[in-house]
C-alpha cells in the first residue's frame, strides 16, 4: 500500500533530475546561458548539483521499496 507513493515520488525525482542534467549539459556544450542574469559557471555548477541531488533522491526513493 505504501509503495505507490514511493514509486510516484521516485519516478518524479529521477525524471526531473535526469532532465535537468541533460538540459544543463546541452546548454553548456553549446555555450548558451544556463540561467539568465547569473554567472555561467555558477549556474552550471548549481544546476548540475541540484540535478544530481534530485536523481539521487529518486534512486533513494526506489531503494526504500
Amino acid at each position: 500500500m505504501e509503495s505507490g507513493p514511493a514509486i510516484f515520488a521516485g519516478t518524479a525525482f529521477a525524471l526531473f533530475g535526469a532532465a535537468l542534467l541533460l538540459w544543463t549539459g546541452v546548454r553548456v556544450r553549446y555555450g548558451e546561458p544556463v540561467a539568465l542574469g547569473v554567472a555561467p559557471r555558477t549556474a552550471a555548477v548549481l544546476t548540475t548539483l541540484f540535478g544530481a541531488g534530485f536523481l539521487l533522491l529518486g534512486i533513494w526513493c526506489f531503494g526504500r521499496l
